[in-house]
């Protein structure tokens, strides 16, 4: 599971991008991705990895063995 400063420097990397554009809807975009970083960085971790992908690519089940 990615960290805190993980995302956050993700964030801060898409907000860069988001001002060196010169399309609007691009930079939008950008900085929306940005935002959803960083609520996600502010999530407690057990919370923020509940729907992540596993190394195959599909979403982890819920129960565990």
């Amino acid at each position: 599971m990615a960290g805190q400063e993980y995302f956050n420097r993700q964030a801060a990397t898409l907000l860069k991008y988001a001002k060196a554009v010169a399309d609007p809807e691009v930079a939008a975009g950008l900085v929306e991705k940005a935002a959803d970083l960083k609520e996600q960085a502010e999530r407690p971790r057990d919370d923020a990895g509940d729907d992540a992908p596993n190394a195959a690519g599909r979403p982890r089940s819920r129960t565990r063995a």
